[in-house]
């Protein structure tokens, strides 16, 4: 079994990657596979409009996002994480989002548990809307939405590392990633069209 966790965050060590450690900490338990894609140390171009995809089913760019689309077709799961920037998630983490069209047609996340995390300077920083953004884009691409407390993981937090002072937080990342992996136990069944 394996899960993927994608970090928006453009900066190593940030609020976001930290709660995606947290959020991924119950999967390392039960000895899952763990793929960690930080958008820190990757590149991934935006979309370019070409719309070659369309009749290749495979994006004109080569950068890191091709590491991406083959993990993406054989997870079991997937986190996503952002800060928040300008009340909307990063335009990391957008172009990320935008380059999964080129593999639409195969739903690679068709079926598959997924779960949100924002971390935002203030309180009403957009937080909501970031996780709003990322689970549209996996309802888009199929993904069963999981919640964590009572939706995706809100927090706020602004200088690196900040977060680790939030315990609350650090836990609510914890639970979502519980729930995420309660939700693959009974996921497959129904994904094989046997449940």
């Amino acid at each position: 079994m394996k899960i993927i966790g994608i970090s928006g965050s453009p900066r190593a060590g940030g609020n976001s990657e930290v709660l995606l450690h947290c959020a991924l900490e119950p999967f390392r338990g039960q000895g899952w596979a763990i793929v960690e894609f930080l958008l820190s140390s990757k590149t991934v171009a935006p979309c370019n409009g070409c719309d070659s995809c369309a009749e290749t089913r495979r994006c004109a760019l080569r950068d890191d996002m091709d590491m991406l689309y083959d993990e993406l077709g054989s997870c079991d799961a997937i986190i996503i994480a952002s800060p928040i920037y300008y009340r909307n998630v990063s335009a990391q983490l957008k172009a990320v989002f935008d380059r999964t069209y080129a593999v639409r047609a195969s739903a690679p996340l068709a079926g598959k548990a997924g779960g949100a995390i924002t971390v935002g300077r203030g309180e009403g920083g957009g937080q909501a809307l970031g996780l709003a953004v990322i689970y549209n884009f996996l309802l888009s691409s199929g993904a069963i939405c999981v919640p964590g407390e009572l939706n995706g993981v809100s927090a706020r937090a602004d200088k690196p590392g900040e977060i680790r002072n939030h315990p609350g937080r650090l836990e609510q990342a914890r639970l979502l990633g519980e729930n995420v992996l309660r939700h693959t136990r009974v996921l497959p069944d129904a994904r094989n069209g046997s449940g």
